[in-house]
């Protein structure tokens, strides 16, 4: 595979560089693929899908059985098994089951969509657009191929590349839910709040309560002033996805602009007072303290939410409605009992061999334990299936810890060339730069995650006031260094 960096031009050149354009998804292949398509096998894949929709996954994978049988070498029969098995938590066979599709059919564009959706999922979104083009070589009129691959360019920062592919979606499938939707992506992101609540209505799609749309649709509503409808909706999403900390820093928010601040002390002082807790949960929580006039409960948190980010993440953090045998195994962590911890996710592992959450599970209990090769090997069964950003900074700890610097580096850069918008990475790269006195390079992640809404971070204000004075640049570095300030409560701070 190429490298192939698009628009921001200047900050994918400078992170490719530094992870070595090196990439680590296959190329997709370039063979034409054209089948007949057996109506008995048809029928099959299309009521074993909707089996899968309604959650019946014993009985689609009876019919997916049969229609193996009668066509063992279809890779549109490949495809829906892969599907099955991951929705069953067997990631790394729905892995094998995607590669026999593609082994079957190289040019075939159900295959390498869902190879495009996977190589995103594990590799990010440069990986991935490659595959996209691929599959949409393959079959032009594939609505699934267009959304995806204009969901997955709006994902990555092109917004205008986005624009045109709903467009071809428009063209080829005008009843397609999708073509409002992502137009109301679109219309959200470019701060047009009034035609994105219209185009979504139009889709119809939060209405039948779709996650990626009821979250924006919740979004529209805080940019609207609608606090309680955003939080009533984020609530909602965060008891269906109780480990999503990223949904509960909104519903946070929320409340707190709804006036809220009894109920944001008395549901999440705890959480925010937990080691895991985010900056910006502990900074949410403290403003409701300091509204309701606890200027001492206030001042912890805030100084705990401006404090430079930690290095080590915490790992097996304690979350209400987890299952029961990861809520133990997260428990014995919470604990102080790793051997116990670890223990528990061996016997999960054996329990469920092919699934990467556990294996990720595995990695963190390993990493508890300071047995950071095992944890690196588990980490990497799980990277074969996703590779959030968490997962990406546990896997820099281990790297760390055995000496390998360099390899938690190019980790690093390579999670950034593939989600450039992720500002958490950004900033993390830009740090370790700051340190290597790459102040060039510092300067730009850091104005990119400013320009992405991280400039109410101190700590990323404080390093660009330093990158700008490195460079020669007084006015800015004063400037950027007065940001800081202003964000700062020193009034708060416990003294």
């Amino acid at each position: 595979m190429t490298c192939r960096p698009r628009r921001p031009a200047a900050l994918l050149a400078a992170v490719l560089l530094l992870a070595g354009c090196a990439q680590a998804a296959d190329s997709p292949p370039h063979a034409p693929d054209a089948g007949a398509e057996n109506p008995d096998i048809a029928r099959l894949l299309r009521v074993a899908g909707a089996m899968m929709a309604d959650g019946s996954l014993a009985e689609a994978g009876r019919l997916l059985d049969e229609a193996r049988a009668l066509e063992p070498d279809n890779p549109d029969v490949w495809v829906a098994i892969a599907r099955l098995r991951f929705r069953g938590g067997e990631h790394l066979t729905a892995l094998d089951a995607a590669n026999r599709a593609l082994e079957l059919g190289p040019g075939h564009a159900p295959a390498l969509l869902m190879r495009a959706l996977m190589v995103r999922d594990a590799h990010g979104f440069a990986d991935s657009l490659p595959w996209f083009d691929a599959a949409l070589a393959a079959d032009s009129s594939n609505a699934d191929a267009w959304a995806e691959y204009a969901a997955t360019l709006g994902d990555f920062g092109y917004h205008g590349e986005m624009l045109r592919a709903v467009r071809k979606l428009a063209e080829i499938a005008p009843a397609d839910r999708r073509v409002f939707f992502l137009q109301a992506v679109l219309a959200q992101r470019g701060g047009k709040a009034v035609l994105a609540r219209s185009l979504l209505e139009r889709s119809g799609m939060a209405a039948r309560e779709v996650p990626a749309a009821v979250l924006l649709d919740a979004l529209i509503s805080l940019e609207q002033g609608n606090h309680d409808s955003a939080a009533e909706r984020l609530e909602m999403l965060a008891a269906r996805q109780p480990a999503n900390a990223r949904l509960r820093e909104l519903l946070v928010r929320a409340l707190l602009l709804g006036g809220r601040e009894t109920e944001v002390v008395e549901r999440f002082a705890a959480d925010a007072a937990r080691p895991e807790a985010s900056p910006y949960l502990a900074m949410l929580v403290a403003r409701a303290h300091e509204r309701l006039g606890d200027r001492a409960s206030a001042a912890a948190l805030l100084e705990r939410a401006y404090a430079p980010p930690g290095s080590t993440p915490v790992v097996l953090a304690q979350r209400a409605g987890l299952p029961q045998a990861t809520s133990d195994l997260r428990a014995s962590a919470a604990a102080g009992n790793p051997g116990a911890a670890q223990a528990r996710a061996k016997g999960l592992r054996a329990r469920f061999p092919l699934s990467g959450d556990i294996a990720q599970l595995a990695g963190d209990a390993a990493l508890l334990s300071g047995d950071a090769p095992a944890a690196l090997e588990a980490y990497a069964i799980m990277a074969r299936v996703r590779r959030p950003w968490l997962l990406t900074r546990k896997a820099m700890v281990a790297y760390r810890s055995t000496g390998d610097d360099a390899a938690a580096d190019t980790l690093l850069a390579r999670h950034v060339a593939g989600e450039p918008e992720n500002i958490p990475a950004l900033i993390a790269l830009a740090q370790g730069l700051g340190q290597r006195g790459d102040w060039e390079r510092t300067a730009l992640l850091l104005d990119h995650a400013i320009a992405l809404g991280g400039g109410h971070d101190p700590g990323l204000l404080h390093l660009r006031a330093k990158a700008a004075r490195a460079l020669g640049n007084s006015d800015r570095s004063e400037r950027f260094a007065a940001l800081a300030a202003d964000l700062a409560p020193p009034a708060l701070i416990v003294r």
